[in-house]
């Protein structure tokens, strides 16, 4: 008897273990964490970077700078080029549009 039990102790965990990784879901998003003292930058290189900033030459800092919209999503293309897309991305349920399932 008490073998069979274990048996079937061991069926039901393997068992909820498949039905658990079966019902999992991807993380949910999170936001960047952007500082207003930091300034962000994709290089010619294709690479990004960060740098301090301070309060000199701000105005021509913002001379031809463009605020972003709201609602804009940044995504890498397969060739490694950095995109920007404006207009919808997500489902009327909120789940990302472009997932993997």
């Amino acid at each position: 008897m008490t073998r069979v039990s274990t048996k079937t102790v061991l069926v039901a965990a393997v068992l909820t273990g498949l039905a658990t990784s079966a019902f999992a879901q991807a993380a949910a998003p999170t936001p960047w964490e952007l500082k207003s003292d930091m300034g962000y930058a994709y290089g010619r290189d294709g690479k990004t970077v960060s740098y301090k900033m301070g309060t000199n030459n701000a105005g021509l800092l913002l001379k031809g700078a463009k605020k972003v919209p709201k609602g804009t999503l940044f995504f890498v293309g397969e060739n490694g080029q950095l995109y920007m897309r404006t207009g919808p991305y997500l489902e009327g349920d909120g789940r990302f549009m472009f997932g993997s399932n």
